[in-house]
């Protein structure tokens, strides 16, 4: 487990408020306009964990589960320390040194794969916090940017098994609500007010291309 990339997005939960909101910005949209309006594509894994909060919470669940890692770190070192005295005392050691050594060792290793376990399962629990708590709220900054700029349809790029095969990135406004959640919900102690989510064009011309996620 990397401590670094603790806030993940359940693609499948992501891909759920992703159409939850692209089906009331559609529903919000002027009769006739499903012929003309535009379709947008969103990194939500992206958005989620590059959002000043989302960074905020990586930095805070990091911190908040390190003494456990160096603990399981540490026992997986007293693991190997028992191995590798075992190996370098075979001839030398008696069975009964030998039988102690490994009763201890099966010892810890089960008390790792528990730790581990129940780490794993804590973790996933404040991500999913994290996700929800974020998701909801961008969801909220997406679907009022896709109602003032005239989108119907907004995919997730990031979601398992995605439909999108190619989008240009003139369609991708990861970066406008990225910009926009900062600006509706700035972190404590930033200093910055919040302000209201104002409507960005897109650009006429499209960006250089940018490498694929």
């Amino acid at each position: 487990m990397n401590s670094r990339n603790m806030i993940r997005v359940a693609a499948a939960a992501t891909f759920c408020l992703l159409g939850t909101a692209a089906v009331r910005a559609q529903g919000a949209t002027a009769p006739g306009a499903a012929s003309g309006g535009k379709i947008a594509v969103l990194n939500v894994r992206q958005a989620i964990v590059t959002t000043a909060e989302g960074k905020q919470a990586s930095a805070e669940l990091q911190s908040q589960f390190a003494p456990r890692q160096n603990e399981m770190e540490t026992l997986n070192k007293q693991i190997n320390d028992i191995r590798q005295q075992l190996a370098a005392n075979q001839t030398t050691w008696s069975d009964e040194q030998k039988n102690k050594a490994q009763t201890q060792g099966q010892r810890l290793a089960a008390q790792l794969e528990r730790k581990n376990t129940e780490l794993q399962e804590d973790v996933n629990a404040a991500q999913g916090d994290v996700v929800d708590r974020i998701g909801r709220k961008m969801m909220d900054v997406l679907d009022r940017y896709a109602r003032e700029n005239g989108y119907v349809a907004v995919f997730d790029s990031s979601a398992q098994n995605s439909p999108i095969i190619y989008a240009s990135n003139n369609v991708d406004v990861t970066q406008d609500i990225i910009r926009l959640y900062d600006q509706q919900y700035p972190i404590k102690g930033s200093g910055a007010p919040a302000a209201k989510p104002a409507a960005t064009p897109k650009p006429a011309a499209p960006p250089a291309a940018k490498p694929q996620r």
